[in-house]
């Protein structure tokens, strides 16, 4: 009786050891070690709460005009003063994330869908298909993304659609190239043989098998992805080419803000300081994704 309760205690203790080496266990371990990346984990759910509960937050009405409070220092009526139509900067603000997060999260996930179904053909069936498909993807790579960007939405006009659409084009060669690559590396794997020695079709493998095995990259890259579509919609929308007036997309601040410079400065340094922390904490909480993932890294 001694003999097999020891047994069951062995058996316990190395089911209990399995489940906390298991590597989704050992990715939060090492996540929730690296303080940067739980710095910008946190950042990045601020403003996506803010994003979500900007009705609830906002004091004002971010598009209703107020002639007699225009260019208002921050105060405790206005905290972070006003526009030259007297509009309250901090519930444009507020509701400002609601566009730009909207249009980073819209566009990468569009590009995450192509840019995956693209890198799987691509990397599981190799052949004139991967060659016809990468070569496309080389030409969109020869450029410059926010150059592209820039040369679509000019094509297409400016537009909050457009952008988001000019965005997804840019960074589908991204995630179609990693995603190739991955699927490169795990196609020939003994679990992939053993599918389709059993008969399992292409598309069941490919759905069940491949792109499961294959996320962890892309899902890093897209949080990393998600800040650099912020900041080229901000550049655009500075530019004009983004959300037009009256929507309060933070690049479309800065733009409406820079006359205001010398006498309003606050209409430009909030919104960008806006648009530096969620770039940030974006970046912060990829590149802690991406050290959870390395199986190189030791908790």
């Amino acid at each position: 009786m001694e003999n097999l309760k020891e047994e069951q205690d062995l058996l316990s203790a190395s089911q209990s050891e399995s489940q906390i080496e298991s590597p989704l266990k050992l990715s939060f371990l090492r996540f929730k070690k690296n303080k940067r990346a739980v710095i910008g984990f946190f950042i990045t759910l601020f403003f996506i709460a803010v994003a979500t509960l900007a009705p609830w937050l906002s004091p004002y009405n971010p598009f209703e005009y107020n002639l007699q409070d225009a260019l208002q220092s921050p105060n405790a009526k206005h905290f972070l003063g006003t526009d030259q139509f007297g509009r309250d900067t901090l519930t444009r603000i507020i509701y400002g994330s609601r566009y730009s997060l909207a249009i980073g999260f819209i566009g990468v996930g569009l590009a995450i869908f192509i840019g995956v179904i693209l890198g799987t053909i691509a990397g599981y069936f190799e052949g004139i298909i991967d060659v016809v498909i990468m070569r496309i993807i080389d030409i969109f790579m020869a450029f410059p993304g926010f150059l592209l960007a820039l040369a679509i939405v000019s094509i297409l006009g400016p537009s909050i659609f457009n952008l988001m659409l000019a965005i997804s084009i840019f960074s589908i060669p991204v995630f179609a190239r990693i995603m190739r690559g991955e699927v490169l590396s795990v196609k020939n794997n003994e679990f992939i043989e053993s599918s389709k020695s059993m008969g399992a079709k292409h598309f069941f493998i490919i759905i069940n098998h491949v792109i499961p095995n294959c996320m962890s990259s892309v899902i890093v890259l897209a949080s990393m992805r998600i800040a650099t579509a912020i900041l080229a919609a901000s550049g655009l929308g500075f530019l004009g080419l983004g959300a037009q007036p009256p929507s309060p997309e933070w690049g479309s601040l800065l733009s409406e803000g820079r006359d205001y410079i010398g006498t309003a400065n606050h209409l430009t340094t909030f919104p960008g300081l806006c648009i530096m922390l969620v770039v940030v904490g974006l970046n912060m909480f990829g590149d802690g994704l991406r050290d959870a993932f390395d199986p190189k890294t030791k908790v």
